[in-house]
């Protein structure tokens, strides 16, 4: 059954391509709350916004949604913390960066999560920030030697938590002991109420062969961008890297789609914020084929390549990155709410029919 998960705003809703009209969501740059909340007690805030974009992605069948890091946007785990309380089968994926704690606070944490989710906790790390970015929060730790850290990390942040499974291995006492070149742990582990819970599912990025190398040994998904030279480059060094660790990683795609019930309607939606954006050259300059629009990131997403085109079109190359090995698919669109109604509707049973359409025992158990 191929994933769907929906990625949240960190930053308003993104109805406008220029960010001064952002205003959406609560976070125009110009903007006071006053111009984008009611005021009067009681009444719609931005962290209401957020939450009826969470609970449409489980109203409309999605599997998950991410809460991206973002250091001029909404904490993750605050954004995760609270999707989790307001969902019932959606898993959530926080996104954050190493240095965000120790792995024995991060773990810990997210224990806490787990038990209060019944496990519906993903992690994602975002091993290769910005360098400025990185020493405005305090954190020199730069180049490869990042890697280097993310893979202490993880190995500390599963050591704890699976501590009497460690100790049973041989390991000194009755706790996870570590000794590395950025943790140090003595008799570290979790027990009574946060013990025996499933560990979050690992996700981690990235093309460098640093990155690849640390997702073959460490991770459990490996969340690609679409590249105008295509993923499959990528997608065959991670396997041959997880094979001779004797590991199997799962890939997903991140793509922002503009889908609508014809090509002429989804290219208008781009015409129209391409032409507010005042760009000199046409939008179709930046098409790539098969759909694929390489001009997402000046409508303000995170991602430079997505897919645009009719439902059935980009069903079509949705289904085609699937047969290319990819397991889910991390999906963005603008505005938020409107569009993950769009493609729960239209979109998501037609790349993956037999795991979105109920047949009669599913119906009869649910």
């Amino acid at each position: 059954m191929t994933e769907f998960h929906w990625r949240l705003p960190s930053r308003g809703d993104g109805r406008r391509a220029r960010p001064q009209l952002r205003g959406r969501g609560g976070f125009g740059p110009q903007a006071a709350l006053t111009e984008t909340t009611d005021v009067r007690p009681g009444r719609f805030g931005p962290f209401d916004e957020l939450a009826q974009i969470v609970d449409a992605a489980e109203l409309n069948g999605f599997d998950g949604v991410l809460a991206p890091y973002d250091p001029l946007g909404e904490e993750s785990w605050i954004v995760a913390g609270a999707a989790l309380r307001a969902t019932r089968y959606t898993r959530v994926t926080v996104e954050f960066q190493p240095a965000f704690g120790t792995p024995v606070y991060a773990a810990k944490v997210s224990a806490t999560l787990q038990r209060h989710s019944a496990g519906r906790l993903n992690w994602r790390l975002a091993v290769d920030t910005d360098p400025a970015e990185a020493r405005s929060r305090g954190d020199l730790v730069a180049g490869e030697e990042r890697y280097e850290r993310a893979a202490e990390f993880l190995t500390v942040a599963r050591g704890v938590w699976n501590e009497n499974e460690i100790g049973a291995a041989g390991f000194a006492g009755t706790g996870f002991e570590y000794a590395g070149r950025y943790y140090d742990v003595i008799d570290g582990g979790f027990r009574g109420i946060l013990s025996g819970l499933p560990f979050p599912t690992v996700h981690l990025s990235g093309t460098s062969p640093a990155a690849l190398a640390l997702s073959a040994a460490h991770g459990d998904v490996h969340v690609l961008t679409e590249q105008p030279d295509g993923i499959s480059r990528a997608t065959a060094e991670l396997g041959e890297r997880a094979a001779a660790a004797g590991r199997r990683v799962r890939i997903a795609l991140e793509l922002p789609v503009i889908a609508r019930e014809t090509e002429d309607e989804a290219w208008a939606r781009v015409h129209r914020q391409w032409a507010e954006l005042g760009r000199p050259e046409p939008a179709t300059e930046h098409a790539l084929g098969d759909g694929r629009w390489a001009g997402f990131d000046a409508l303000g997403y995170d991602q430079r390549i997505g897919l645009v085109g009719s439902y059935e079109q980009v069903a079509r190359q949705l289904s085609v990155y699937e047969l290319a090995g990819v397991h889910s698919f991390v999906l963005s669109g603008h505005p938020n709410i409107e569009e993950i109604h769009r493609a729960g509707e239209h979109l998501l049973f037609r790349v993956d029919p037999a795991g979105r359409t109920l047949t009669t025992a599913q119906e009869v158990s649910a």
